[in-house]
């Protein structure tokens, strides 16, 4: 993680995006870790968190304030989507543009006018 990015303050990205995953993740298929009750399906190989389903966007599993502190309450369990999102990527500076956060340098990122927060898997 980038010093500058302190995930456990930021959280925008589960503030965001739409957690997607395939559905084997959850806890109810053999060798699944996601808890199946804070999922919602999206389609027949795909799951989402709770709460990321819809616009607003705000994983179930976030806990706190974004841009304060935040934790996920499934960290140890999160999905394959929620690890493989990286502190200062594209994705989290877009989610973090959307919540109005400063990057590590001050500036302020702006989606083009007109344009809609991302409603797509994270993945």
């Amino acid at each position: 993680m980038a010093p500058e990015l302190d995930c456990q303050r930021c959280g925008a990205c589960c503030a965001f995006f739409r957690v997607s995953f395939y559905w084997a993740e959850a806890d109810d298929a053999p060798g699944g870790t996601v808890p199946a009750g804070l999922t919602r399906q999206v389609n027949a190989q795909m799951r989402c968190m709770a709460g990321t389903e819809r616009q607003p966007a705000r994983c179930v599993a976030l806990d706190g304030d974004v841009g304060r502190r935040v934790r996920c309450a499934i960290y140890a369990r999160r999905s394959s989507s929620c690890q493989e999102l990286q502190p200062g990527d594209d994705k989290c500076r877009r989610a973090r543009a959307a919540h109005g956060l400063e990057t590590p340098s001050g500036e302020v990122i702006y989606l083009r006018p007109g344009a809609q927060p991302a409603v797509s898997a994270i993945r």
